[in-house]
């Protein structure tokens, strides 16, 4: 069969996606938005690994602890900037064109970023006591629920940054992007306290201060974008601003290089987020808003439009269940011992190009899991009485499983 005959249903599908897409569909920001939703499962694909201990059990473990030099990859693939950005920017225009009440346009966003959570983290329940039962040690589950809970405190602050949507708008429309700057002001403070002279009488609790600001201050950026509130200029002082100030944090104020943290560090730059990450943030959003109108125009190829569209219908299960597709890539392999890329130390070069050929396999796992696992993000579709019941039942179990769950892998079980 030829190379033609193969990729004609390919480029039928495209076309087909392409023509179904209304004409006012911002194209730009959805691929802004698929970007940053791919970038997640590769940054955690390349920058975690594991180590086995004496009874096969895996370990989380970092290439960053070793090979100190790729921590400018981080810089690429921390995007949760540009993710913040575009969700404020469609927050603004949804809830400019509601037909409901602010209450009822904040309830259906949360149930369909809440479905796929439960979804998760409810089978995760039912399949550890089986994994266990199958050999499998608990150290190589309790890694495992660790990992797949991580991501999910997304879910959780980005719930609480929509809520404020109509609060963001106000202020757009009245300061412009400068509504952000107070957010940037108030993780400054924080931060000099806990990093400064005074650090040492600064109560650890302190930096829980900065994670609404910190994760709010691209939001509201999207917000005023949205409200036509940033045009080029304001992109391009973020840009350089941006830039200029995360130069500054590293070289003059010695943060740490790394956007994500490193196992033994002192300090991390994103749990909470500190000033480096709003810098970059800052500056990934006025690189966004400048290359928005070059982008729509390559996005208007079928071929290039069709993967976003598949990217952004599966964005909650793309968030949810690409740890999943590594671990069952890696448990499997803990049994043959060490294989490298999957269970050998991430201390070497040698490690990051056996991971970087791990990563398809990693990828096609996760399509095959989403493709019964996307149910958890689709609209239920039962009668009212009866089915209102059973979804009312479904969700208390699959709730008291993911909290039983969440203590697990927080050790609390």
């Amino acid at each position: 069969m030829s190379a033609s005959a193969v990729l004609a249903p390919l480029r039928e599908a495209a076309e087909r996606i392409d023509r179904r897409t209304p004409a006012h569909r911002d194209r730009a920001v959805d691929g802004l938005r698929a970007l940053a939703l791919l970038a997640v499962p590769t940054g955690h694909w390349l920058l975690g690994g594991f180590t086995l201990d004496a009874d096969g059990g895996l370990h989380n473990a970092s290439p960053l602890s070793s090979l100190g030099a790729l921590a400018p990859a981080g810089w690429v693939l921390q995007m949760l900037g540009v993710f913040f950005l575009v969700g404020g920017y469609a927050s603004a225009l949804s809830n400019r064109r509601r037909p409901g009440s602010a209450g009822a346009w904040l309830k259906g966003r949360v149930v369909r970023l809440g479905r796929p959570v439960l979804g998760v983290t409810a089978v995760w329940a039912l399949a550890a006591p089986l994994l266990y039962l199958a050999g499998v040690p608990e150290a190589s589950l309790r890694t495992g629920a660790t990992l797949v809970v991580q991501p999910l405190w997304f879910v959780g602050v980005y719930v609480v940054v929509t809520a404020l949507t109509p609060y963001c708008v106000r202020a757009a429309r009245r300061l412009g992007g400068w509504a952000a700057a107070p957010l940037l002001a108030s993780v400054a403070v924080v931060d000099l306290l806990r990093y400064g002279p005074l650090a040492e009488s600064v109560p650890s609790w302190l930096s829980l201060l900065n994670i609404l600001p910190g994760w709010l201050f691209a939001y509201q950026l999207g917000v005023a974008w949205g409200e036509r509130r940033i045009g080029r200029r304001g992109a391009w002082l973020l840009l350089a601003g941006g830039a200029l100030l995360f130069a500054a944090l590293l070289v003059v104020f010695h943060y740490p290089a790394s956007m994500v943290g490193v196992p033994g560090a002192a300090r991390t730059n994103s749990h909470p987020p500190s000033l480096l990450v709003l810098a970059l943030a800052a500056a990934q959003s006025g690189a966004a808003i400048l290359l928005r109108d070059r982008l729509a125009r390559l996005l208007g190829r079928p071929a290039l439009w069709a993967p976003v569209v598949v990217i952004n219908l599966s964005a909650m299960t793309i968030l949810c269940w690409h740890q999943t597709a590594m671990l069952a890539a890696a448990v499997p392999a803990s049994f043959a011992g060490g294989v490298a890329g999957l269970t050998t130390a991430p201390d070497s070069l040698g490690w990051i190009a056996a991971r970087v050929a791990w990563m398809p396999v990693f990828a096609v796992l996760l399509a095959g899991i989403a493709r019964y696992a996307r149910r958890f993000e689709l609209p239920p579709v039962e009668g009212r009485r009866a089915g209102a019941v059973r979804r009312t039942v479904r969700g208390a179990v699959a709730g008291l499983l993911a909290v039983g769950f969440g203590a697990f892998a927080l050790g609390l079980a």
